[in-house]
């Protein structure tokens, strides 16, 4: 088991012995949480990487004796945000984190100077060996509510890890669960177009795909627990500390009329208040927050807000609707918990959809008589979505594995859109390009160009401009293609060598996607597919 709770016996091992206390680091018992070594069963990601592998910050270690204002005074030096304890012996004996100081010091109006940094410990703190998996470290911060683990190699305390560090794994995985999504509802789309609208009317299953992979934006995350605590810019710290305490948040947002002017967390409590020995109770909330910060809209994704918080390093990210208005504020704990409930219930789509498939094709084609070649096209389905490289006969010769690409986009508003599109027609990418930023799909009268590997800025007047630019950026390596807008209006001379082209392309589009779709279907579908051949329907 590669995630342990150290065995009170050994003077090292220490960690086991008492009840964990559930603070910021710890559950009710220190057990370990995620067991599993294999590291594609775990998280079902073939890329597993240790914890070690991870840049891990170095542990700060004190003693006991520590006074707060001394542990927060050396916190703020190194830009740490938790500190381990050890005890004379040198046992690891606890964890104290910005939230325990703020919610057990400032909260309570204790004096940091005169209290022993033992009061406010987390005892027997959850850790994790060097060695396991980054994907269960994960898995243990996000289901214990915590995120700070210590990191143990060979016996000794080496470092601690934050909970940012793993974000990679849970991006990873939900990006493979929009690619699959896509895949898969271009294949019903496909196989619905070749069999003439059989499927469409009753069933809808390529809307309800988008809903539930491609579009899981914020608002559909949002509850109760994620409301935003909200103080006014001239409140006392000491105040929003209460606020924090009262409501258990890690962080308020500093608000005008209920318009965010800045945020306060228990980071900046610690490094800026107490660590400078400073009065919670005279302090203004509008002199150590942090201003302007990054607000996200509730049609943002969860798979954006997920890269916002680790490209800027974030803890905590405000949502505002159209007016403005402060509705939340997400962290990074309940984001990493929506993505991986969205791949686990998206797993169960996948299987939906083979259903929907087999059941819809024996309605289309109902005196068929089973053979004893015949298999079950369910698990066909389910097997070419999960299994790739398996040496099947088909119909038609698979696509390349990994059409889709993720595109990056800023608008007129300085807003950045992100989002994978597997087209390699340029209607459709334009199209959805509009949809993202809001133009009415008959009005959408923009051009596109792509920043290639020089910086320069190149026009896509083609399909083959688009397959050309999105070959380019894998050859390079490149995870994201950077578009920009040329707009119709400003750029008359560019447009009109092409609009004659773009309306042959819109009326060629169906056409084409057909026949894409149709090979999607071929490594999405094998069972019908198979079906298909042998029956000629």
């Amino acid at each position: 088991m590669a995630t342990h709770v150290m065995p009170p016996a050994s003077r090292r091992d220490y960690l086991a012995s008492h009840r964990v206390i559930p603070v910021e680091n710890g559950s009710d018992a220190a057990t370990p949480i995620g067991s599993s070594s294999d590291p594609t069963t775990s998280n079902g990601s073939s890329r597993a990487v240790a914890v070690k592998k991870l840049r891990l910050s170095k542990s700060l270690i004190l003693s006991q004796e520590t006074t707060v204002y001394d542990a927060c005074r050396r916190m703020a030096s190194r830009k740490l945000d938790a500190v381990l304890l050890a005890d004379a012996e040198g046992f690891l004996s606890g964890i104290v984190t910005a939230m325990d100081v703020v919610t057990k010091i400032v909260a309570v109006g204790l004096c940091p100077e005169q209290t022993i940094i033992t009061k406010i410990m987390t005892r027997s703190p959850v850790f994790v060996m060097a060695d396991t998996l980054a994907s269960e470290a994960l898995q243990m911060m996000v289901q214990g509510k915590f995120r700070h683990l210590p990191v143990v190699e060979n016996g000794e305390v080496t470092a601690m890890l934050n909970i940012n560090k793993c974000l990679y794994d849970a991006i990873s995985r939900l990006e493979r669960t929009v690619e699959q999504g896509y895949a898969i509802a271009a294949a019903i789309e496909g196989f619905d177009s070749q069999r003439q609208g059989k499927f469409s009317a009753p069933f809808s299953f390529t809307e309800v795909l988008q809903e539930r992979m491609f579009k899981p934006f914020l608002s559909t995350i949002i509850s109760e627990n994620t409301k935003a605590v909200v103080v006014s810019p001239s409140d006392s710290v000491y105040i929003a500390a209460k606020k924090m305490l009262e409501f258990q948040v890690r962080s308020v947002i500093v608000a005008n009329a209920n318009r965010p002017r800045g945020i306060l967390t228990s980071k900046d409590v610690l490094r800026r208040v107490v660590a400078q020995h400073l009065s919670p109770e005279l302090i203004l909330v509008k002199k150590v927050m942090t201003v302007n910060p990054f607000c996200a809209t509730l049609e943002m994704t969860v798979l954006e807000a997920l890269h916002v918080i680790r490209d800027q390093n974030f803890s905590h990210l405000p949502v505002i609707d159209r007016e403005g208005l402060v509705l939340a504020c997400l962290d990074v704990v309940h984001l990493t918990r929506a993505a991986g409930l969205m791949v686990e219930e998206n797993a169960g789509v996948f299987n939906g959809m083979a259903n929907i498939v087999t059941q819809k094709s024996s309605d289309y084609s109902p005196h068929v008589e089973p053979g004893h070649e015949e298999y079950d096209t369910r698990s066909g389905l389910s097997s070419s979505i999960t299994s790739e490289g398996a040496e099947t006969e088909m119909l038609y010769p698979p696509p390349p594995i990994g059409n889709s690409i993720v595109f990056k986009l800023t608008d007129k508003k300085g807003r950045i859109h992100r989002f994978c599109c597997g087209t390699k027609t340029l209607f459709e990418l334009v199209s959805a390009v509009g949809q993202r930023i809001a133009i009415d799909g008959e009005k959408c009268k923009i051009k596109l160009l792509y920043e290639d590997s020089e910086g320069d800025k190149v026009l896509l007047a083609t399909d083959d401009d688009l397959v050309e630019a999105m070959n380019h950026a894998k050859s390079i390596g490149w995870k994201v293609l950077r578009l920009h807008i040329d707009d119709l209006e400003t750029n008359k001379a560019a447009t009109s060598s092409t609009s004659g082209l773009a309306l042959i392309k819109r009326n060629e589009w169906k056409s084409t996607r057909a026949g894409i779709l149709v090979g999607t279907l071929a490594a999405a579908s094998i069972g019908v597919l198979v079906y298909l051949k042998r029956h000629k329907v």
